[in-house]
């Protein structure tokens, strides 16, 4: 697996470049911005990208989509209950966001939905909480967690439509049942593991 992570934007927000090593396929998650930078990478890489998986909708994380999806025209996933940020209510959140435009979602996801990038499976599951249509991308052993949980930390739960107790709830019931092997990437900071958070992670 070719596994790249950029901080990007005024929030270092982690885009996540990944790719199926021999066949060169690949995905990008979240992108919250630069995506000149993402988009060269890529093809020093020789990667052809397939998707760009949002794993929710604040607008750190798809400042950059709409760029590269109008100069590759690659297929974005988003669950249908972000769909609402993507459309214009970033603006409501920060003066930040208000030169995001919108964009439209090809492919809405839903808990069990699966994909191939090459020969790599890839997995949705649904964490709400931080979002109402928050989700985390399983490929093997690692997920991408978005803002559900950090390295010693839980997604802020302060915005309309968040909710702390479902949060943790989705992260007790879908990422804690994972092996403690199990790695975690998430949308700010750097990489943990089920088994480091089980044990270290104050809001669990």
């Amino acid at each position: 697996m070719i596994l790249e992570v950029f901080p990007l934007g005024a929030f270092q927000s982690n885009c996540y470049i990944v790719a199926d090593e021999d066949l060169k396929e690949g995905i990008l998650i979240d992108i919250g911005g630069d995506p000149d930078t993402i988009l060269k990478r890529c093809e020093k890489l020789g990667i052809k990208l397939k998707y760009i998986l949002l794993t929710h909708g604040h607008g750190d994380h798809i400042a950059g989509v709409k760029e590269v999806k109008d100069k590759t025209g690659v297929k974005v996933l988003l669950h249908r209950n972000d769909e609402y940020l993507v459309k214009g209510a970033n603006a409501e959140l920060s003066r930040l966001f208000t030169s995001i435009h919108p964009f439209d979602i090809d492919i809405y996801v839903c808990e069990g939905d699966k994909f191939k990038i090459g020969e790599m499976d890839i997995e949705v599951i649904e964490t709400p909480g931080h979002t109402p249509g928050g989700v985390c991308y399983k490929i093997g052993d690692i997920i991408f967690t978005g803002d559900t949980i950090f390295n010693g930390s839980i997604g802020r739960t302060d915005f309309p439509f968040a909710s702390h107790e479902e949060l943790v709830l989705s992260i007790k019931n879908k990422i804690m049942k994972f092996s403690d092997e199990t790695k975690l990437y998430p949308g700010h900071g750097p990489y943990t593991t089920v088994g480091y958070e089980r044990k270290y992670n104050p809001f669990l």
